[in-house]
């Protein structure tokens, strides 16, 4: 499966990170096409529901230039409780779900969002594979998986991507899981590249952040952590100053030099932001550059779990 070097997040478009501006949304998928991005991604709980629903009407006019991705069995939209939900007779329902919501008859890659630890990953990929079989998906992909789960899965059917938290604040894949994908010819799409928007340097307390956006119970923009944070992100807009750049556009460009393997997907709802990721592609970043940023962002370096408790038990299943 190709895409482009950078894809587009959909789920603030409709969920998560307080108001939305539907219009303006429509106006930021425009303009991530117009710059060349062809992978957009979504999922079934984002909203829930209701971020498929937004993309449809766009796909209606853009289905033949895009990838589309979506997820689903982070948690189960038949099941009140249920998270995750890999069951193999749930997975043939959400798909249909899914591709009815986004009025396509395809999905281009199709991601199990969380393994479900109650369910053998060989019985959800494998009923995943009887969606390829009868042509409503094209590739399978994981999500949040670990190293051996993948290893699994992949020898149940092919898969093609795994979509997982990466950036210069979250490398923890480095350890395990980065070269058991490579090792398995899969690819990595990484999300919130952009430190859920801390490493753009744009957040300095919770109180840039509405009342409604999650990210105020996430424990890394939380007391002691939250300063420890932007400490962080001051040293990467320093180096960013220094290169005339941007300290999101100094971040992307560090995933997108990990590999050609590795497809970033930051998310917005402004055009504006969407020109500013892309031109992160034309930031070059030189052996010394690598070298800093390694010292100010090593392994581990971001305080605080990465989401709340609740959610770090499904992660990596």
């Amino acid at each position: 499966m190709s895409t482009s070097a950078l894809g587009l997040g959909c789920m603030g478009m409709t969920f998560a990170y307080g108001t939305v501006d539907r219009d303006r949304s429509l106006r930021t998928l425009d303009r991530a096409l117009e710059e060349g991005i062809t992978l957009f991604d979504t999922a079934d709980i984002y909203g829930p529901r209701t971020n498929e629903e937004l993309l449809s009407g766009w796909l209606a006019a853009h289905r033949d230039d895009v990838q589309l991705a979506t997820k689903f069995g982070a948690y189960s939209l038949e099941i009140e409780g249920r998270s995750p939900d890999g069951r193999p007779e749930y997975v043939g329902r959400a798909c249909d779900a899914s591709l009815s919501r986004l009025r396509t008859d395809v999905i281009d890659l199709y991601y199990l969002h969380r393994v479900d630890p109650s369910v053998p990953i060989e019985e959800t990929v494998g009923a995943m594979a009887e969606l390829v079989t009868a042509g409503k998906v094209r590739h399978l992909g994981l999500s949040e998986a670990s190293a051996d789960t993948i290893r699994r899965a992949h020898a149940t059917h092919p898969i093609t991507a795994l979509q997982t938290e990466y950036s210069l604040w979250t490398r923890d894949i480095e350890a395990e899981i980065l070269p058991a994908i490579r090792e398995l010819g899969i690819g990595l799409v990484a999300y919130s590249p952009l430190g859920r928007g801390m490493l753009t340097g744009t957040i300095t307390s919770l109180e840039d952040l509405a009342e409604d956006d999650w990210r105020r119970s996430n424990p890394r923009f939380r007391g002691d952590n939250l300063q420890r944070n932007l400490d962080l992100v001051d040293a990467v807009t320093a180096l960013a100053e220094t290169k005339g750049t941007t300290p999101a556009q100094l971040a992307l460009a560090w995933v997108l030099a990990q590999g050609e393997d590795i497809v970033p997907i930051p998310g917005t709802t402004r055009p504006e932001r969407v020109s500013e990721n892309v031109a992160a592609l034309e930031v070059p970043l030189t052996g010394d550059d690598l070298a800093a940023l390694d010292r100010i962002a090593p392994m581990g370096v971001a305080a605080g779990d990465r989401y709340p408790a609740g959610a770090m038990r499904i992660l990596n299943g």
